[in-house]
């Protein structure tokens, strides 16, 4: 595959543990994101991302990875949960302004961890679970799930994102972008991610750019990443 010297520059980064910036597209969140790979996450970069980022700390995950682990998206806990607790029904994320479905799963917390909060837990969290995803590849489906149950619990500390099943030829949100910029880099595609924000709202892609220039990160439209997994994945 024929890649951009910037888009070079961003696989790099993901193998070194560096972060990406990555800006979805106008028009739909209109958010940046920092983006790492969740193998080489360390309270440093958690503190980076709280400290700078301010948004959410969460981890995405490969479709089939979570479907092998038998992690469903939050809806769908939900809506299960209805017949029992039937306020559940009302909070259907069926009006999301920029989406038609929610990627999220269940939060989680790794065993090991005390509150799960602080910067050295959500690092061992994030860490553990990129480890989990190589762990599995040998497991059966059985097998997998209950090693999830042994190494982790919820609810936890650090939400998890579901990648769709046809990555950006069937979504384009930070979550498939992320994972599909993994998957091109070769690193476990397991990624940890947390949004930029501004002074009551999410941080302007210009600033966003000045902050990638000012500390040295490669920051990438998610378009960018769209046509280079095209040709990767065609």
């Amino acid at each position: 595959m024929k890649c951009s010297r910037k888009l070079e520059q961003a696989l790099t980064a993901l193998r070194d543990g560096d972060f990406v910036l990555i800006y979805d597209a106008k028009g739909r969140e209109e958010e940046t994101d920092f983006v790492v790979a969740a193998e080489h996450v360390t309270p440093a970069r958690v503190y980076q991302m709280r400290h700078d980022g301010g948004g959410l700390v969460f981890l995405m995950l490969h479709h089939d990875i979570a479907v092998k682990l038998g992690l469903p998206f939050l809806a769908e806990v939900f809506a299960h949960a209805a017949g029992r607790w039937p306020s559940l029904a009302g909070l259907a994320p069926d009006d999301i302004p920029y989406d038609t479905k929610s990627s999220f799963s269940l939060p989680v917390n790794h065993r090991e961890t005390f509150t799960g909060i602080t910067d050295n837990d959500r690092a061992l969290t994030i860490r553990e679970m990129a480890q989990l995803a190589v762990d599995i590849e040998a497991m059966t489906e059985d097998d997998a799930r209950r090693t999830l149950g042994e190494r982790f619990r919820a609810p936890g500390h650090v939400a998890v994102c579901r990648a769709a099943e046809g990555l950006l030829g069937e979504r384009r949100g930070h979550t498939e972008l992320s994972v599909a910029l993994g998957e091109m880099a070769d690193v476990v595609p397991v990624m940890a991610g947390c949004e930029m924000m501004d002074h009551g709202e999410a941080l302007s892609r210009r600033d966003a750019r000045a902050y990638a220039d000012e500390h040295d990160l490669v920051f990438l439209e998610g378009q960018d990443i769209v046509e280079a997994w095209r040709q990767w994945s065609g």
